[in-house]
């Protein structure tokens, strides 16, 4: 496969911008102006050597939508702003939304111990609580740092996993501190609150995101998918697997990452997610609230019940990101979710360069 040189990229950048509440003609000079400074900042980026950015910036009820670059190298097919991702780890948000509901719904709680839900499945499980797993102080090791299954995915992308054998990989590694008295990221410990779920509801967790989370909120390009091939219009995900160029790793098994990563997704419907979270129309006060009690986690940041908070040069965000298969997304939002903006790019091997040049397209896009 050829990957087209950096001025062809740029060549190939589209924009299109849309402006919800007012014709085109009263469009804010400070608006366009910002549309112009993301367009700049995405160009860069596709320069530095991303395949293709999608980004959505929305301010009430203004919307800025943008796409820049290449949704699949092979066949030099525009980034549509419409193009479906793996959301990678912003999947967390989504079922700790479910659990919080359980938990309102007085079928579960937060001060639950894993043992009392899933019985002989985690060493120690009397001592950490579903809490700890949504805020990731439970000191689980992340299993997706262990080497030996990593490679056994590279090896065979469609292998299908069991989120029992995950966990396993997970818990045969000495826990990196008693829970509640550190902060470590563990995907371990989401896998763990989907089989909760399930254990809870009688049903799948795909059943209870869609019947609780992307029915009602009309997110009809969201899907929790079963099987390696995404269904609809979708950009293509490239991973360097050892030395360049980058493969196409689209088709890859969605049963590695489950409960911590498998929502595909678009722009828009990451926005409405996110928008109605924070806006309260998910959760109830108190629940919502429990989501944004945080602790410290890395980097300065700090973490609540499957949401991040960060600061910019513009203020305090809330949101997620994620990395998986090729994808990497970022969403920040103001606190009542007001203001949000969505960054998706459709490369998990970034060179550093590539990397400060989406930090600039994140920052851009939420602050102006």
């Amino acid at each position: 496969m050829r990957i087209p040189a950096t001025s062809e990229l740029i060549q190939a950048a589209i924009v299109c911008v849309a402006v919800l509440t007012a014709p085109f003609a009263s469009v804010a000079e400070g608006q366009t102006n910002h549309a112009a400074r993301i367009q700049r900042a995405m160009e860069t980026l596709v320069a530095s050597g991303a395949p293709g950015v999608i980004v959505l910036f929305r301010d009430g009820n203004q919307v800025i939508r943008l796409a820049a670059g290449y949704g699949e190298l092979a066949t030099r097919t525009p980034m549509r702003v419409a193009d479906q991702f793996r959301i990678a780890s912003l999947t967390k948000s989504f079922v700790a939304v479910v659990v919080l509901q359980l938990v309102e719904e007085g079928k579960l709680s937060l001060d639950d111990a894993v043992e009392s839900r899933l019985p002989g499945l985690v060493p120690d499980g009397r001592d950490i609580t579903v809490r700890q797993l949504l805020n990731h102080t439970s000191g689980l090791f992340d299993y997706v740092k262990d080497q030996n299954v990593f490679r056994r995915l590279v090896s065979d992308t469609l292998r299908e996993w069991s989120p029992q054998e995950l966990i396993e990989v997970g818990t045969t590694h000495k826990v990196l501190f008693a829970p509640g008295r550190g902060w470590a990221y563990s995907n371990t410990g989401y896998l763990l609150l989907g089989l909760i779920v399930e254990k809870v509801t009688g049903n799948g967790l795909g059943e209870e995101l869609r019947k609780r989370i992307f029915v009602p909120l009309g997110l009809r390009s969201t899907i929790f998918p079963t099987t390696p091939q995404i269904v609809g219009p979708h950009a293509h995900g490239y991973f360097v697997m050892g030395k360049p160029p980058a493969q196409d790793v689209t088709a890859v098994t969605p049963s590695f990452v489950w409960a911590n990563g498998a929502i595909v997704s678009t722009v828009n419907d990451v926005a409405a997610f996110y928008g109605a979270l924070l806006g309260g129309k998910l959760l109830p006060p108190t629940m919502l609230r429990a989501m944004q009690d945080t602790v410290p986690a890395e980097d300065g940041g700090r973490y609540g019940l499957g949401l991040m908070m960060s600061r910019v040069p513009c203020g305090t965000v809330w949101g997620h990101n994620g990395e998986w298969a090729g994808f990497v997304a970022d969403v920040l939002n103001s606190k009542t979710g007001s203001r949000q903006s969505v960054v998706f790019v459709n490369s998990s091997s970034l060179s550093p360069q590539a990397k400060r040049a989406m930090n600039r397209v994140i920052v851009t896009a939420y602050c102006g």
